[in-house]
């Protein structure tokens, strides 16, 4: 059994500086001061302490279970932890080999057959000993274990209801009622995986989905470990259950805390997105950006964002200037709906408030400037996206009024109090929502009641089969690309057939969807794209959601941290493997 002896600095003095320092001790006066032996001294320090990477985060990690989780804070550590099928590359995003080595296509476009690597495996990291012990090869059938068990409905994962709409069967799986699943229909021949043999996977398609090959990095198309799932049951992510195949381990997971990850130092060279050096990354759970910015300027971390007070300091500061990047990450945030109770389970009510947003207002007032207003929902660089802001009501205070009025309730005359639920740091977006509805539709400020919840704890009380009166009204929540295809946006998060925490209805725009989904002339796509927008976002849209922004952000980047910081993790999850430390600079801006 292979053994592999890992690096940890977690609140301990590391070994090897502990020795220097009694060397030091013990060694003549005048020997140890002399600069020579100093400079000796320091570089053995540096040679010695792990190459780490210091970060801090203001949400906690939903899930690290590929088939379940489904925001960014748990995706980019999946991303590290679990190798995919392919990989989009950190620098172009062009989709690269993984474990998948080659694949064909059948001519029908339906059946495609993945050939496998067979030099990864799954390993476990113990956090006790600092060690990591090879299980077995990762082998197809982990492959066709993780793709069923990412459509069982019995999960209650995002991402089932998206491997749903192109793999066959699983639809099937997935749209049974949770009650009326067994394991049989899940791991059974319904969804149409299978292994032929080790190396082999084949996937069989609904329909010659043109994009797929752009999903095949997804998160929840990944191999897990079958035996340690059942072995360990919820608790098999936890550290020291859980077992792993990507570029790092999970060492540690102290909930408000920190997170740890060390390095696969077992792992080939050419998994690892990327020539960088990082062999830890320690990520502080701080919920308020000030005092992460306030670090930062301590040389505590190497990268923050730049609070909304201080942007103009820093852009006017001679060294700060010269550390800040803005990022372009095509996200859309946005206000949603519940469709499932009043008021807006009235659309005419829905246009209203979406109507009311003064969009460049809000990210002017709200967000310091720096973003990009959006009325409709799919952003540029997406295939198939129609022209920013070509579609679309936006601001219109006038039509606002006359919905309202539709809605039956004139000057918000009879309108309910509604309960509006952000995730923590955006309570701000939902008094300026608030705020307009008072100006533009004469409505009382204390029919608003504002909450702010941590974005896990935001996620479950908007789930669909969360009770209709636990749910909020509204909510904020942004959507990032997971494949550069107007489908993942229009289809994964609008269709009635999707997760749809909306309780939206179908409509005859889900057939326009499913429509769109199965053309192959790109030119009918762009057409049907742009009238599906039209449907959701027109004087006579659904509006299911309220678009704001394409997302922009100003970053501070430590000299002493580089990679691709503009283009890693536009899709997915970024790739620490792709990043260099210059430890030593590091260490001596700290006056280490």
């Amino acid at each position: 059994m292979n053994r592999v002896v890992g690096k940890k600095l977690v609140g301990m003095m590391p070994v090897s500086l502990l020795i220097l320092t009694l060397i030091v001790a013990m060694l003549p006066a005048g020997f140890a001061s002399a600069s020579d032996a100093e400079v000796t001294v320091v570089a053995l320090y540096r040679q010695n302490v792990p190459v780490q990477r210091d970060t801090a985060a203001g949400s906690e990690i939903s899930s690290l279970d590929p088939a379940i989780a489904s925001d960014q804070v748990s995706i980019t550590p999946i991303e590290n932890i679990f190798l995919g099928l392919t990989d989009y590359d950190a620098i172009t995003s062009a989709v690269n080999p993984e474990i998948a080595t080659s694949w064909v296509i059948s001519p029908d476009g339906l059946l495609w057959t993945f050939n496998l690597r067979t030099d990864v495996n799954w390993m476990r990291w113990d956090p006790a000993s600092d060690s990591a012990t090879v299980v077995r090869p990762v082998v197809a059938g982990d492959f066709v274990y993780g793709i069923k068990r990412t459509c069982d409905p019995r999960l209650g994962g995002y991402y089932g209801t998206i491997a749903a709409k192109v793999i066959k069967g699983c639809d099937v799986v997935n749209q049974t009622s949770s009650e009326a699943v067994t394991d049989d229909l899940v791991y059974g021949d319904t969804t149409a995986v299978s292994a032929p043999d080790d190396t082999t996977l084949v996937v069989e398609l609904q329909y010659a989905a043109g994009f797929f090959f752009s999903m095949t990095p997804m998160w929840m198309l990944r191999a897990v470990p079958q035996e340690i799932i059942e072995e360990f049951g919820d608790e098999w992510t936890a550290p020291g259950n859980i077992v792993t195949n990507g570029p790092y381990f999970i060492d540690e997971l102290t909930r408000g805390v920190r997170r740890v990850f060390v390095r696969n130092e077992n792992l080939p060279a050419d998994l690892f997105s990327g020539t960088g050096n990082i062999e830890i990354v320690n990520q502080q759970v701080i919920e308020d950006g000030g005092t992460i910015y306030s670090l930062y300027l301590n040389n505590q971390l190497d990268s923050s964002g730049v609070p909304q007070a201080e942007l103009q300091n820093v852009l006017g500061d001679p060294d700060l200037s010269q550390q800040v990047i803005q990022l372009f990450q095509l996200s859309v945030f946005y206000f949603a709906f519940a469709h499932d109770k009043a008021p807006f389970d009235n659309v005419h009510a829905r246009r209203a408030f979406a109507a009311v947003i003064d969009r460049q207002a809000f990210i002017d007032q709200v967000l310091g400037g720096s973003a990009i207003p959006m009325i409709h929902f799919t952003p540029p660089g997406m295939a198939h996206a129609p022209a920013i802001n070509e579609i679309g009501v936006g601001f219109d205070p006038d039509y606002a009024k006359a919905e309202m009025e539709a809605a039956g309730y004139p000057n918000c005359e009879g309108f309910p109090n509604i309960n509006m639920t952000t995730y923590t740091g955006a309570g701000n977006w939902a008094d300026f929502w608030a705020a307009a509805a008072e100006e533009y539709l004469g409505c009382d400020p204390s029919l608003f009641n504002v909450e702010q919840l941590e974005f896990s704890v935001l996620l479950e009380i908007i789930r669909a089969d969360t009770p209709t009166q636990d749910r909020p009204n509204a909510w904020t929540l942004g959507w990032g690309p997971d494949y550069g295809d107007a489908n993942n946006w229009v289809n994964d998060v609008l269709s009635c057939t999707a997760d749809n925490a909306f309780m939206r209805p179908c409509t005859e725009v889900d057939d326009l969807i499913n429509e769109a989904a199965r053309e192959s002339d790109p030119a009918v796509r762009d057409q049907l794209y742009g009238e599906i927008e039209e449907a959701f976002f027109g004087p006579d849209g659904d509006y299911p959601i309220a678009p704001l922004f394409m997302d922009t952000s100003f970053v501070l980047i430590k000299p002493w941290f580089t990679g691709p910081h503009e283009s890693d993790g536009l899709f997915g999850g970024a790739h620490w493997g792709a990043y260099t430390i210059d430890m030593a600079a590091k260490l001596a801006a700290r006056g280490e």
